[in-house]
């Protein structure tokens, strides 16, 4: 069943396809991002035990333009990887982009269906290993109903990659939202509601939350489509960090990790001893809402979901057979850059910290290629005269940095 929101956000994508691509752009970028990066699914998902060679069945709900289903589809192509990843959108106008950016890079581990998710159960599609769904909930009547409609067609031992809004990253947006109900209401044409948006945009007042606001640039930067998506979406829900817990419990969920980890940690925040010794006495959801309160800048919560019922993933970070990779880094260029005083500085959204890294983190990055193990890593390293024990020793601090980033993880085994 329908209401009239729903009906002007079907409306509202058939005219504005959101993101605003094109397909001519495919020969010179790969859009790559959160959730379903696939060296993320393999690691957070499955816990780096499920083989590659094992097809991965995959589903982009709500997938617009194409973002996520090119960008895994291409790299399941690339790693030579079998399955398929299936496109499901209402938006007719979306399908024929995300089509063509299939085309233009001759991707045949694609298919098209033009459908809501919330009538997936009875769609004959699925099941499935892993499902995105990004931005999308948000937008729902009711958002659990649309989480357990995916759940219903998850296989057994998969999971699920989710994108929402945040609250206090999008600081500024609901009070523009308000303003254009009042001067573009939503039984205008579409046209015409961009028109006073970016009219109001160009006069609205400095003191305006948004104006202040550096986070948010698809008003600025996203054409049409992200204008319209960001201040003249007819439902837009945000959820904070225990809302969105509570949600994914509802659907019989738990959360397996929170991108980034880093980020939903508040001791990285926090050197104070006292505070810490406070921290110390909350659990992980009371953790990662107290980060996201005092940061201030967390517009989108990305999680990786598993059944709550199913055992908890623990990576194979002590097997010497296990083969460590890099998301987006190149080893021996990321070691060669490492400052000398044993940090390791990142930045979030103009947040900056330094993490700490263990004394042998240049070493043991240089090695990492996506083929070398931990136990070829380790047999180097011992021919130049660092014992084995050292480096296993060693390799837990440089985890608890490089993987709370979400940039160094274990790969999916070969067999």
């Amino acid at each position: 069943m329908t209401d009239a929101a729903d009906r002007q956000l079907a409306a509202q994508y058939e005219a504005y396809p959101y993101p605003a691509r094109d397909p001519r752009e495919e020969s010179r970028r790969l859009i790559v991002g959160s959730p379903s990066h696939l060296r993320e699914i393999d690691h957070w998902i499955f816990g780096s035990r499920r083989p590659a060679t094992t097809p991965l069945r995959a589903l982009v709900a709500g997938g617009g333009t194409g973002d996520g289903t090119i960008m895994l589809a291409q790299q399941m192509a690339w790693a030579g990887r079998p399955g398929s990843v299936t496109w499901l959108d209402r938006s007719g106008a979306a399908k024929g982009i995300a089509e063509a950016r299939a085309a233009a890079r001759k991707l045949d581990n694609i298919r098209f269906a033009e459908g809501s998710l919330l009538e997936l159960a009875g769609s004959g599609l699925g099941p499935f290993d892993y499902i995105d769904c990004c931005g999308v909930l948000h937008h729902l009547p009711d958002p659990l109903a649309g989480l357990r409609s995916l759940v219903s067609v998850l296989a057994p031992g998969g999971g699920l990659g989710l994108m929402v809004y945040a609250p206090h990253g999008r600081t500024g947006v609901y009070m523009l939202q308000d303003a254009l109900r009042l001067l573009a209401p939503a039984e205008e044409a579409p046209a015409a509601r961009v028109d006073a948006a970016r009219r109001l945009w160009r006069q609205v007042p400095e003191t305006a939350w948004l104006k202040r606001n550096p986070w948010l640039t698809d008003h600025v930067s996203g054409g049409d489509a992200g204008l319209y998506d960001l201040l003249l979406n007819p439902r837009d829900v945000a959820f904070s960090v225990p809302a969105l817990d509570a949600l994914v419990r509802a659907a019989g969920l738990r959360i397996a990790c929170w991108v980034e980890p880093v980020r939903y940690d508040p001791d990285v925040y926090l050197p104070d001893p006292k505070l810490r010794a406070r921290t110390a006495g909350l659990d992980p959801v009371q953790r990662a809402a107290l980060a996201e309160a005092i940061t201030g800048n967390m517009g989108i919560h990305i999680v990786y979901c598993v059944r709550a019922g199913d055992p908890v993933a623990e990576q194979p970070w002590t097997d010497p057979e296990a083969v460590p990779v890099l998301r987006e880094m190149d080893g021996p260029t990321l070691a060669k850059g490492l400052p000398k005083d044993g940090t390791l500085p990142c930045s979030f959204d103009g947040l900056r910290v330094s993490l700490p890294l263990p004394r042998l983190a240049n070493a043991i990055l240089q090695r990492v290629d996506g083929r070398r193990s931990f136990g070829a890593i380790a047999d180097e390293l011992a021919a130049n005269s660092v014992p084995r024990e050292q480096v296993w020793r060693e390799l837990p601090a440089l985890r608890r940095s490089m993987e709370a980033m979400n940039r160094l993880l274990i790969a999916a085994p070969r067999a």
